[in-house]
């Protein structure tokens, strides 16, 4: 039975890197397309106030014309306004106060020891007095339909009939009182107080009103209102060419195209609309990886990073789908700069700004009033990335935030301006939107932690924290190698200072230099610059074992910072700062001492890589030139230009500079800026007029 290899999933994975990119991008194309509206789009963009610069526009079809929102609006106010609030009488309640009053007058009367022959008189005249009262109908008022008004008329429902009347004609729990005062008379005063007492606690409303059944006559007048105003035949010239868009015509071409889309929901095919954006889609991604292989071959051959920039399109392409289908009130609450903030942040400034006008032209195609759009994103966008060109403090995404909210404050006036022709007519409710957009762009920092775990990428925050001479590993190499750790830190001010002045990564550069070494942690003894005395343990080893543990720290850095899970950026800087150059010092030793051994040469170099980028290249010079300069006895300005002279240029002839693209104008800035630190460092006064 067969074996499975135990890394075969790797060798496979190496072997087909190059199909799945392309099994990625048409997995994008597949997922965004299917989740976006299937419609064919209305061709015309317009804005009121402009002038229509397409051919005479003459309507297909007959369509009616939309009233505006704040007509609509004004209707059903009116509407409602005169939908009478309903009462309902409530038949049932006399008799069931006649009954109780009735009882309690008995109990009452013979408490109260009042003559027995004119209990009948009195209680009849009283209950018929009540009953007159309740068959007029004792209403509970509402506050919400007075307005301010003693009266107001009302829709009483009494037997399934409705009538209109007036509350003014009816009674309140306390005018019913003050009439049944009135009206009922007695000798004895103490029986018409009793009688009061009873009237009082038996009256209540019989006219309630009915909040159901008028919240549905409310609605059903509302429903029953025309939304249109007028009609457009078919044939009629809609709008001229070079015609201004004033509001009539803005609302006839609102209307068309609103009639357009419905119609084309049920007659147009789906199948086509759904080709046409698998085309755009498709196109627009395949110049994305154009330019990948072009000008980013390192991200277009890693498909970690890929699948990244594939991840940020689906998602906010996904958001508008998402949001167009909820029918938010404006599409300016997604978070469009969220994407340029991140690619800047993780990769570079050029790709941001490519990314994120790729996803703006997309997105184009399935909002309203589509220019505007683009150049509300677009705006904010290059704000957003010129504002962060590197991520060092906390208070940059927030400075960011404030300059993007302020790009498209800038962006609304001059629209607004444009559109209205004056301050008083721009509505400033529609700017909400917007700042909500800045505040979901914050977010933007966690993401980056996120994507930086998951996909394996540096940005410069986490460069930031490697650089801190308080991590754990940097302490330990102070420790256990504190000459190391010096070496360290000072061909991290060379490399930096000369990364900054050619142009690069400096952060990278410097968090390079300061972990290049970390392998000497190991065995710190055996390097020169950890040993406190004129005895070095290699006095009592063979020229080759001593070459193989210094060569040895290089491995041993691969190791140890992968086990501290330190980025492979990061690590570059350890497998490529001696390039694959020999351990001269031990190669020549054994040439000279033992002329008659046969010399591998593998045994005295460097496995490699050479370095392949401009920071790993020039820290690879940082480091030799620091490493030498250490074993200059007279440091002045000639020996330390000679020095860097000639290390610079050993690296040249032995190819260890091939594979980075320093120029030699760069070199040449580099020698310089060695040259003036290292005098800085040993307090060398430059003779300024031999120079000159």
């Amino acid at each position: 039975m067969a074996k499975i290899k135990k890394n075969s999933h790797k060798i496979l994975y190496r072997k087909y890197s190059a199909n799945i990119k392309y099994i990625m991008m048409a997995l994008t194309v597949f997922i965004i397309t299917f989740f976006l509206p299937k419609q064919p789009r209305f061709r015309y963009e317009f804005q009121k106030g402009k002038i229509w610069l397409n051919k005479d526009l003459i309507s297909p079809f007959s369509f009616a014309i939309l009233k505006t929102n704040p007509q609509v609006s004004t209707d059903k106010k009116d509407a409602l306004e005169n939908v009478l609030p309903i009462y309902r009488y409530d038949p049932e309640l006399l008799q069931d106060v006649d009954e109780a009053y009735a009882n309690e007058f008995d109990v009452k009367w013979n408490g109260n020891a009042f003559p027995e022959d004119e209990r009948v008189a009195n209680k009849t005249t009283s209950l018929k007095l009540l009953n007159e009262i309740y068959q007029k109908g004792i209403i509970a008022t509402n506050a919400k339909h007075q307005k301010g008004r003693k009266y107001y008329d009302v829709s009483l429902l009494n037997n399934n009939v409705t009538k209109t009347t007036s509350t003014q004609d009816l009674y309140t729990v306390q005018t019913a009182l003050d009439y049944f005062n009135k009206t009922f008379t007695t000798t004895n005063l103490k029986v018409k107080e009793m009688v009061m007492n009873l009237v009082e606690d038996h009256l209540q409303p019989n006219i309630i009103f009915d909040e159901k059944l008028t919240g549905i006559v409310q609605d059903n007048t509302i429903n029953s209102l025309s939304t249109t105003r007028g009609m457009v035949q078919k044939g009629e010239l809609i709008i001229a060419r070079n015609n201004v868009i004033d509001d009539e015509v803005y609302q006839k071409l609102q209307s068309f195209k609103e009639t357009y889309e419905a119609q084309t929901k049920t007659i147009g095919d789906s199948k086509i609309v759904y080709l046409g954006q698998i085309l755009l889609v498709s196109f627009i991604l395949s110049l994305l990886m154009i330019f990948l292989y072009l000008f980013r071959k390192d991200i277009y051959a890693d498909n970690r990073q890929l699948s990244l920039l594939m991840l940020v399109i689906t998602s906010m392409l996904l958001s508008l789908t998402y949001s167009i289908k909820l029918n938010l009130p404006s599409l300016y609450y997604i978070p469009f700069c969220i994407v340029p903030i991140i690619i800047r942040i993780l990769f570079d400034t050029r790709l941001a700004l490519y990314l994120h006008l790729l996803v703006i032209l997309i997105a184009g195609f399935f909002v309203p009033n589509s220019f505007e759009f683009v150049f509300y994103q677009t705006t904010a966008g290059m704000v957003a990335i010129y504002s962060i060109r590197n991520l060092i403090k906390r208070e940059q995404l927030l400075l960011s935030a404030l300059y993007i909210l302020t790009a498209y404050f800038i962006c609304f006036l001059g629209i607004g301006l444009l559109r209205e022709g004056s301050f008083k007519e721009i509505e400033w409710m529609n700017f909400v939107p917007f700042i909500f957009s800045v505040l979901l762009s914050l977010l933007a920092y966690p993401l980056i932690y996120a994507f930086e775990r998951v996909f394996g990428i540096t940005s410069d925050v986490a460069l930031i924290e490697l650089t801190n001479t308080n991590n754990k590993l940097l302490r330990e190499l102070a420790f256990k190698a504190p000459g190391t750790f010096q070496h360290s830190l000072q061909v991290a001010n060379l490399a930096e200072a000369a990364i900054f002045k050619i142009g690069g990564n400096s952060l990278l550069v410097r968090a390079g230099a300061l972990y290049h070494d970390i392998g000497k942690i190991e065995n710190p003894q055996y390097f020169i610059e950890n040993q406190n005395t004129t005895l070095s343990p290699h006095d009592k080893l063979p020229y080759e074992q001593s070459a193989q543990i210094i060569i040895k720290h290089v491995h041993k850095g691969i190791e140890i910072t992968r086990r501290h899970q330190l980025p492979e950026s990061v690590i570059d800087f350890i497998r490529t700062h001696h390039g694959n150059t020999r351990v001269d010092y031990f190669y020549q030793s054994f040439l000279k001492n033992s002329p008659e051994k046969f010399v591998d040469e593998n045994t005295f170099r460097y496995p490699g890589p050479i370095p392949f980028s401009k920071e790993t290249g020039v820290l690879m010079l940082a480091d030799s030139v620091e490493a030498a300069s250490r074993s200059i006895k007279n440091p002045d300005a000639q020996n330390i230009n000679d020095l860097v002279e000639r290390i610079i240029n050993y690296k040249l002839e032995q190819n260890q500079l091939d594979n980075c693209d320093l120029t030699l104008k760069d070199l040449e800035t580099i020698k310089l800026i060695f040259k003036t630190m290292l005098m800085s460092i040993y307090h060398v006064r430059i003779d300024y007029l031999q120079n000159v």
